[in-house]
């Protein structure tokens, strides 16, 4: 038997998992009856049996995506995290079933468009309470995104996918930018308080480097430019609406040879993703990429909301008025092909989080893509 814990309110509730001997899956043993979906552990899970081998040294450090699996269910509460998990269709009925329930009661029209019409106020109240406090550096940045590193450039540096217009060559050495005269540039968007811009600087020493970050929240960016390691001769920090397609970014287009989406996206009105995808796109190098991480359909997160905080199909309004989409490969995919972009990867990461301390295992769903910009 394992105990696992529900979240609910200050109280915490135990639930008995028992392990069956017929298959190699957990199935819960409620003490009482409770609604399946509103656990943090749902209602059983398969094990891939698909094995990958891991390079040498990987319990130094994060293994790549698809290299933890839990062959044993028994040892469940060894490591952090686990890869790979596949749902029973039991767990994903019990998934559908709850994101029906709790998308019934529509948040009203009139409190979308304040949603919408207020967004920045509620992103800067949430940086105004948490400031650098809430978020952990993204230690996992250079395992799953390689690009980001200097071992990982080469092939966005390859010679075929230079520009050879000579006119437009003298136009990027005329422009006068922040970090015109960089070779290889690098822009986040949705920066926060610059958990993937520090690691960024801080792992690259290379002078041609230049990265820039932007951010909704005016707080964000002010958190970022006062940080002891923001250096301006390395890093252009500024407040940007990526859902507003009036407000041009102070970079210009083919300059960028990584632009950053981490867990952005999915924050603005679906309506207006493909043309925020769209105008990233131009602003990319021809072999330049878009690498992007977000929530996934059925991911913890959106199985706990409760009625009344859908705003419409699969995006939701949290508390504290801040907003969440979560999306399909196929969603993604596709937004990424009308921009123009070639898909690199498109992978689901179905990841069983594991906090050991308290005997607790968390269901998480994300999407992990990689769209490149095709050579000239």
């Amino acid at each position: 038997m394992l105990t696992l814990v529900k979240h609910g309110g200050s109280r915490l509730f135990p639930v008995l998992l028992r392990r069956t001997f017929t298959v190699n899956r957990f199935i819960p043993h409620w003490p009482c009856t409770f609604s399946a979906a509103d656990w943090i552990f749902s209602r059983g899970f398969t094990i891939s049996e698909t094995s990958m081998a891991s390079s040498p040294g990987t319990e130094e450090k994060r293994p790549q995506f698809g290299n933890r699996l839990l062959k044993d269910p028994s040892q469940v509460f060894q490591h952090n995290a686990w890869d790979n998990v596949q749902w029973s269709e039991e767990q994903e009925a019990a998934a559908r079933k709850k994101v029906l329930e709790n998308s019934c009661q529509p948040v009203s029209l009139e409190q979308q468009e304040e949603y919408e019409n207020k967004a920045s106020n509620f992103w800067d109240g949430f940086y105004t309470i948490h400031e650098n406090r809430f978020f952990k550096d993204r230690q996992w940045l250079f395992t799953e995104f390689p690009e980001l590193s200097p071992s990982g450039r080469s092939p966005l540096d390859s010679a075929e996918c230079q520009r050879k217009d000579p006119e437009q060559e003298r136009l990027d050495v005329d422009s006068d930018y922040p970090g015109s005269s960089a070779s290889y540039r690098i822009l986040e968007v949705g920066c926060g308080v610059g958990n993937t811009v520090f690691p960024i600087l801080q792992t690259n020493n290379d002078p041609g480097l230049f990265v820039y970050c932007c951010d909704f929240s005016s707080n964000a960016v002010e958190l970022v430019k006062t940080n002891p390691h923001y250096d301006p001769s390395r890093c252009f920090a500024f407040v940007h609406d990526l859902s507003d397609e009036n407000l041009q970014y102070p970079i210009p287009e083919e300059s960028l040879d990584v632009i950053v989406l981490i867990f952005v996206l999915s924050a603005i009105l679906p309506s207006k993703m493909q043309e925020a995808i769209s105008r990233l796109s131009r602003l990319l190098k021809p072999g330049g990429c878009i690498l992007l991480r977000d929530y996934g359909r059925f991911d913890m997160a959106q199985l706990r909301f409760k009625k009344g905080r859908c705003l419409s199909e699969n995006f939701y309004v949290r508390g504290d008025g801040t907003r969440v989409y979560f999306f399909t490969q196929d969603e993604l995919g596709d937004m990424f092909t009308k921009a123009g972009l070639e898909k690199v990867q498109n992978i689901v990461d179905r990841r069983l989080q594991v906090n050991r301390g308290k005997q607790l295992t968390m269901y998480r769903v994300w999407i992990q893509c990689k769209y490149r910009k095709p050579c000239n």
